[in-house]
């Protein structure tokens, strides 16, 4: 029991600490880590109920994905080209960053290796088997061996899209343009797809299929 208070008082660090896209945008007391893993693990269960897939097991993804940011932290795409200059940070947050393939397979690997050793060291003093699904859940996350992974891994962006839609409509902030070129360029499941075109009218954006 000890091993366990400890652990779940770690993941409760993640109450308090802000989601990095919002920070580096400027946002006004954006969300933590652990707002975005409530909406993403509620959005999770009732839009994976519409296919037919291991709720339980998705629930579970959902709620473990984001555990490595306790020492990781939160990593996002801008990191290796962030300018230090205010001025120029709000120009690049305009634009979609465009990297090289071989680029893009360094930080992804970079990333990678970065929060598996964080979820290793949060999980350490586990149960080993509690230990052992908690790592598997995360790798299916992270490297889509099931349909389960699969769809969560986009239900986890949706939830960060429809928030920067949301902080856009509050703040006229983050610039939507990136955005929607990312959406175009990573979503492909069926609901996902349904969902993205639903937020396009409510926030009446209309140049998705431009």
């Amino acid at each position: 029991m000890k091993d366990l208070i400890n652990f779940f008082n770690k993941a409760g660090k993640l109450k308090d600490m802000p989601r990095r896209g919002w920070v580096i945008n400027d946002i006004k007391n954006p969300e933590s880590i652990a707002d975005h893993i409530f909406r993403a693990s509620l959005m999770a269960w009732i839009l994976g109920s519409k296919q037919k897939l291991d709720i339980e097991r998705i629930l579970k993804t959902a709620l473990i994905h984001d555990l490595c940011e306790v020492y990781a932290g939160d990593i996002t795409p801008y990191d290796s080209i962030l300018p230090k200059d205010p001025k120029k940070r709000k120009e690049l947050m305009k634009t979609w960053p465009r990297l090289s393939d071989k680029k893009k397979k360094q930080l992804r690997e970079k990333k990678y290796k970065k929060e598996k050793a964080a979820l290793e060291k949060i999980t350490k003093n586990l149960p080993k088997e509690l230990r052992n699904e908690i790592m598997h859940l995360w790798l299916d996350y992270e490297k889509g061996l099931t349909k389960e992974g699969r769809f969560f891994k986009q239900t986890d962006r949706l939830e960060n899209f429809l928030q920067a839609m949301e902080y856009r409509e509050k703040y006229k902030n983050p610039p939507q343009g990136p955005w929607w070129e990312w959406a175009k360029e990573f979503f492909d499941d069926p609901i996902s797809l349904e969902f993205v075109e639903e937020i396009a009218k409510k926030f009446h954006y209309n140049k998705l299929k431009t």
